[in-house]
């Protein structure tokens, strides 16, 4: 399971605004483009989000474009996360930014991507014990990353070694990736798991029903405060209320060491149809006001340990 696949001059893109009900492949062949795939979210998860906006650096130097405005303008689309931020830099920051220079730093970057996703599953699965009831939320899997992922691939490596777990797939709202997404992979993966609402972890947790929480993170401090998907937080103060491991997975081009301060990143904020309609249909009062934060930050003292390709961290967390 892959998000996208580079093919002769453009890049193919599966829209993920379209599943499960529907499995179909864009053809992506100007930046423009990605950036209105990253915009519509048909692209997402941070690590693909870095892996498409490098493709579409590759295409700005095939369309002759001005690359420095390119990158300003794919940097533009989604600010909380980093791999964004890190992957266009990798390529602004090359000594040849020629057509083939570019292309060949984009597909190691989803090389790369790939082969850490793979070494963090390994490092997780290990703190895995056999039988484990796992929550996760959001979608953190293959169609996340560049085919593996990151908390749902050391649910995928987990598995893949012989143990047996069940996932609890929080459906996260308002765009519903757990339901949509993670539902789609762990289908095709075969591993058990329920969808829940998300106001049902703290009774799940309450009724000893969850051994340990992992999830995702789009950004990570020095000091181990992660900014994940929205509710990652009350996740985190569920889980260390009732004693539970709580598990960040995330490849090391998550981590932001200039961030020192939960107030001094930007946490975007999107639009109140994601909250006031479903399926482009109204559910909300006609001029209903919405506050709609797309992620929220999570203390790093509530976090068990941070698992990367690099190894595990635990608190307290003192990353240079």
């Amino acid at each position: 399971m892959r998000p996208m696949i580079w093919e002769d001059n453009h890049l193919l893109l599966l829209d993920q605004t379209l599943l499960p009900a529907s499995e179909v492949w864009l053809t992506i062949q100007t930046y423009q483009q990605v950036i209105e795939a990253i915009l519509k979210m048909r692209v997402r998860g941070a690590p693909a989000i870095g892996i498409a906006a490098a493709y579409g650096l590759v295409l700005a130097s095939s369309q002759k474009a001005d690359l420095e405005r390119a990158a300003s303008e794919l940097l533009a689309t989604r600010p909380t996360a980093v791999n964004l931020q890190w992957a266009v830099q990798r390529l602004v920051d090359l000594p040849d930014r020629s057509y083939e220079q570019l292309l060949q730093e984009a597909k190691k970057i989803e090389t790369e991507d790939l082969e850490n996703n793979l070494r963090i599953g390994e490092n997780g699965a290990a703190l895995i014990p056999n039988n484990a009831q796992i929550l996760t939320i959001c979608n953190t899997g293959a169609l996340a990353t560049a085919g593996h992922g990151t908390a749902l691939g050391i649910v995928r490596s987990a598995h893949s070694a012989g143990k047996k777990i069940h996932v609890w797939s929080c459906e996260t709202r308002p765009r519903l990736q757990g339901l949509k997404i993670t539902a789609f992979e762990l289908l095709k993966e075969q591993i058990p798991f329920h969808c829940i609402a998300d106001s049902a972890a703290a009774s799940l947790m309450q009724a000893k029903k969850v051994d340990l929480v992992v999830v995702g993170a789009d950004r990570i401090s020095k000091n181990g405060d992660v900014a994940n998907k929205i509710g990652t937080c009350s996740l985190a103060a569920l889980a260390s209320f009732h004693k539970i491991p709580f598990y960040v997975a995330a490849p090391e081009s998550s981590f932001d060491l200039t961030w020192t301060e939960q107030n001094q990143i930007k946490i975007e904020e999107r639009s109140s149809t994601e909250l006031t309609h479903f399926e482009n249909h109204p559910i909300a009062p006609e001029g209903t006001p919405v506050f709609n934060p797309a992620f929220d930050i999570t203390p790093g003292s509530l976090v068990s340990a941070i698992i990367t390709e690099a190894g595990i961290y635990r608190f307290p967390y003192k990353f240079q």
